[in-house]
């Protein structure tokens, strides 16, 4: 029986098939921005002196919850007060079919913020990380769920090779051995990417077992300030949320309040 996971990942192949015929990676490694940007380091913005550890995210829909906005709703007025607010880094959604996203966004976030932007989609050929680098991505996701050990270490060296830091996504005990040299930083979905049910105790089961020197990050599930507060003890110093901000009214005023928040929570302590 097919998962959801399943289904991405099958229209992903042929997208990527589709798209390959019209643009190299040699072509994506002579043009856009491949190398016009210096790469912003998320993992430097994680780990500097009062970070707020949040990586922000803009994405317009799920494939289990729908739209959380309209296709029409741009970039700017959600990740601009992202970036100036505090965000230590902000992931773009690009997937179009089951998450509402485009390459676009990805390229005006990088051109009208000043932090660490991560291109989250569902990588599963090198094509698709050059296309990221001419994009402007900082940093790329790579999902173990998706990839075979080896896969996913070719696929990170590459990313490495082009000046790309590499989040690793991990959501079980089985996909640890996808950690490798190459992988900058580890993530714990905590939403099972077959079912999409979320459970932020999976994030503290499998902190004491990630690298100590590849900063952990706690993805999906994140929806107070009380919750980071435990990731944080626990030993993680990232927190990627999405849906929290972007299903509310204004995601800005969403994500500065949720900001203010914690800053009084760091003040109690």
């Amino acid at each position: 029986m097919s998962t959801i996971l399943d289904t991405i990942i099958a229209n992903k192949r042929k997208e990527i098939e589709k798209f390959k015929s019209l643009s190299s990676v040699e072509r994506f490694e002579r043009d856009g921005f491949f190398w016009k940007f210096t790469n912003r380091s998320l993992v430097q913005s994680l780990l500097k002196e009062g970070s707020t550890g949040i990586i922000a995210e803009f994405k317009r829909k799920s494939p289990t919850k729908g739209w959380f906005k309209t296709k029409e709703l741009e970039v700017e007025p959600v990740v601009v007060p992202y970036s100036n607010l505090g965000a230590a880094g902000i992931s773009v959604l690009t997937d179009e079919a089951f998450f509402g996203g485009d390459l676009d966004d990805l390229i005006q976030t990088k051109v009208i913020t000043d932090v660490p932007v991560l291109r989250k989609d569902f990588m599963v050929d090198p094509w698709q990380i050059a296309e990221a680098k001419a994009f402007g991505a900082d940093v790329i996701l790579l999902i173990a769920a998706c990839l075979s050990r080896i896969e996913a270490k070719q696929m990170a060296a590459y990313a490495k090779n082009i000046g790309l830091e590499v989040l690793l996504e991990i959501h079980n005990e089985e996909e640890l051995d996808h950690i490798c040299n190459e992988v900058d930083m580890v993530g714990v979905n905590n939403r099972n990417l077959k079912t999409f049910k979320v459970d932020i105790q999976t994030s503290l089961e499998l902190i004491n077992k990630i690298p100590s020197d590849k900063p952990a990050i706690a993805e999906s599930g994140i929806s107070d300030v009380e919750t980071i507060v435990t990731l944080k003890q626990a030993g993680f110093k990232g927190f990627l949320i999405g849906e929290t901000f972007m299903k509310e009214a204004d995601p800005a005023i969403a994500f500065a309040s949720f900001v203010e928040k914690l800053k009084a929570k760091a003040n109690e302590n």
